[in-house]
């Protein structure tokens, strides 16, 4: 070659690479202009169990089932390796563009006069989801090939995977493999046989010809083809694609879980903008326990429902949450019978005698009179009509009498009462808002909630968690009563007879029948878990002849056992605990006296009427107390501690003790004292 020779071919050559550099240049600009679509699209709310598991997803606002993918762990490897192979497998190594694939299918094209295989990569594809374009035309095509290499600039390639994943079409409503896996097998996409992940790699394609519900046929041609790829190119070995091409596809689209519904409405209610909710449910207990939530409403009547409320009162947590017999409008489905306020019937008797039993009113072997009583105009009369005579305060609670927990109650104090069941985590609503003495016997609004979180406490020895369905959610328990008195009204209610076949002594447990036969309950504790049932009409409206104890019991009983194979035991007695017989027993607990007689306080004593038992109140810096009764001066004690000496008359504001629960005392200069305890926020 000449020297002018040579001269013209490194001109030509830098000519060239000019070009190049120029037509590079002003492609990476092209590129670096594009605007992307929205990739960041509505996914399906999901509540979820404590192990991960789908309780509910929610379709999003266009109706579609689009659940979000959180990692790419949680789609099965196997259907990854077979999606990449048979769709795009040079994904991790092209920029967006295969332009070995394109000019292969365009080369394909012309020769057989049809298009045969496609050229666009997933990256592609997933530009024309995001845009909703079309594939056909070369506009469309020139803006996916635009936005696929702006993607690949932009994000990584398991983010563009992830989107593929999340938004391809798998037939009817779905998108997004999670949603398909769901519908098409039951279960989400971790673990995916062979052929299960051969007709995802498929359905994409051609997601309404290939829908196996309607058109089964071509759906398992298309999946055996993706099979016979997979065999060619060694990602299956031939026995294990020859086993999955006799397979069957699907005949229909599965139902998605609809486990807690009620539970996942309220959740979503209170938190709308959340996309997961994470619960302290178990999915498999909460299944089974739907189940035979069902067939015991199912066997109790017309138009009756039934709740079920499950936990673990160690914790705190609640395992199960029943609210209805079946999610839909027979039976009134859609309303959740665990919140909503009904009368408890007898199952708070065992919160009362709790309290006597702490406060030194009576003991176990107390003997109590059951006998006709008036109390002012009201006159109770137990459920049949009978009464008993002299008995053990123990036996009086396992026969449910009405007569002896009146007479407790009084003795307490309604607001006393009131008090402790509040401060037990339960939200009574009392009618007219005074509490009087049937509040015991079922005059109060309480939900099945209520009556789980009050029987925690007992079961945890007078000092339980908050109920909660949020994983480690911090819990600090209340105090409701001593140990002792806990361990006795436990030990009481492990004596009652169980159910025909159920164990003797294995659970402590009460049931409850409200007024006019509304309300059947039955609420029972082992050594690790509480359990609350109701059945009834969800209108209110009465079911003649229903008791808690033939209605409600038996599915207390049938609930523990879908629980656990056997109970946990009950705690032995704390130490301290005194196990005696009645003659046995200080003589003022030997035999309950009716208030008015010899514990009746004269009626001059001093009487703390604001603030009243039970009352939170709200932030100040002065305390207001007022005052009925007594002789002055007077002394005013904080948890034990003098907080003002030498007040007289009748109505003070003091110095704040300080914000929590406080046992305010007075005590006049006779010595006689009254005490309230209250809330100070």
């Amino acid at each position: 070659m000449t020297t002018r020779g040579a001269a013209r071919a490194v001109l030509a050559a830098a000519l060239i690479l000019w070009t190049g550099a120029t037509l590079r240049d002003a492609g990476d600009a092209w590129i670096d202009r594009t605007v992307l679509p929205q990739v960041f699209w509505e996914t399906s709310v999901e509540v979820r169990d404590r192990h991960g598991a789908l309780l509910r997803a929610y379709p999003v606002s266009d109706g579609l089932m689009r659940m979000g993918l959180s990692d790419l762990a949680d789609v099965d490897p196997l259907y990854r390796a077979m999606l990449i192979r048979y769709e795009d497998k040079r994904f991790y190594s092209h920029p967006g563009v295969d332009l070995l694939a394109m000019a292969r299918a365009t080369g394909q094209a012309i020769l057989s006069g049809k298009a045969v295989s496609g050229g666009s990569t997933l990256t592609m594809q997933v530009a024309r989801l995001l845009e909703d374009g079309s594939t056909g035309r070369w506009a469309g095509k020139l803006r996916q090939i635009r936005v696929a290499l702006a993607l690949e600039r932009r994000m990584p390639k398991e983010r563009i995977l992830s989107l593929y994943l999340t938004h391809a079409p798998f037939g009817g409503n779905l998108e997004g493999v999670r949603a398909a896996s769901y519908a098409w097998f039951g279960k989400p996409p971790r673990r995916l046989r062979p052929e299960e992940a051969a007709l995802l790699v498929a359905l994409p394609q051609s997601p309404t010809q290939r829908r196996p519900d309607r058109h089964a046929q071509a759906a398992r041609s298309a999946r055996d083809q993706v099979l016979d790829r997979m065999e060619a190119e060694a990602v299956l070995d031939p026995a294990t694609a020859q086993v999955a091409q006799h397979a069957p596809v699907p005949h229909d689209m599965r139902a998605f879980p609809l486990l807690a519904p009620h539970l996942a409405d309220r959740l979503r209610a209170d938190d709308p903008t959340a996309r997961r909710h994470d619960v302290t449910i178990d999915a498999s207990l909460q299944a089974g326990l739907q189940g035979l939530a069902a067939r015991a409403a199912k066997a109790a009547g017309n138009r009756i429902s039934a709740a079920i409320v499950v936990a673990d009162h160690r914790t705190g947590e609640i395992l199960a949450s029943v609210g209805s017999a079946g999610y839909e409008a027979a039976r009134n489905g859609y309303v959740d019978m665990t919140r909503a306020l009904r009368s408890p019937g007898s199952t708070l008797k065992p919160l009362v005698y709790g309290l006597a039993f702490d406060r030194g009113l009576a003991h176990p072997e107390t003997v109590i009179r059951d006998a006709p009583a008036q109390f002012g105009t009201y006159a109770p009369r137990n459920f049949d009509g009978e009464f008993h005579g002299d008995l053990p305060v123990r036996k009086a609670l396992q026969l449910s009498l009405n007569v002896p927990v009146v007479k407790l109650t009084q003795a307490l104090g309604p607001a006393r009462v009131m008090s402790a069941l509040r401060r037990s985590g339960a939200e009574p609503v009392v009618p007219g808002g005074r509490p009087g003495l049937a509040i015991s016997l079922g005059g109060v609004g309480v939900t099945l909630e209520d009556l789980v979180q009050l029987y925690a406490a007992l079961a945890a020895g007078g000092k339980g968690p908050r109920l909660t369905i949020m994983p480690g959610e911090q819990n600090t328990p209340k105090r409701l009563m001593g140990p002792e008195a806990a361990w006795q009204v436990g030990h009481i209610l492990a004596g009652l007879t169980p159910p025909p076949g159920a164990p003797r002594g294995a659970l402590a447990y009460k049931t409850g029948t409200s007024y006019g036969y509304r309300d059947t309950w039955a609420v029972g504790f082992d050594g690790a878990h509480v359990i609350g049932v109701w059945l009834g009409r969800p209108d209110g409206t009465p079911v003649p002849g229903a008791l808690g104890a033939d209605l409600a019991a038996p599915l207390l009983f049938e609930a523990f056992g879908r629980l656990k194979p056997a109970f946990d035991g009950l705690p032995p007695p704390p130490p301290t605990t005194l196990i005696v017989e009645t003659a046995d027993l200080p003589p003022p607990l030997q035999r309950f006296r009716d208030p008015g007689a010899v514990f009746a306080a004269p009626a001059d004593a001093p009487e703390l009427s604001f603030p009243p038992d039970g009352a939170r109140l709200s932030p100040s810096d002065r305390l207001v107390v007022k005052l009925r009764g007594g002789q002055g001066p007077f002394s005013l004690l904080a948890d034990g501690r003098p907080i003002a000496t030498g007040l007289r008359g009748r109505e003070w504001a003091l110095p704040h003790p300080g914000a929590g629960f406080s046992t305010l005392v007075i005590v006049d200069a006779n010595g006689r004292s009254d005490r309230v305890q209250v809330e100070l926020q």
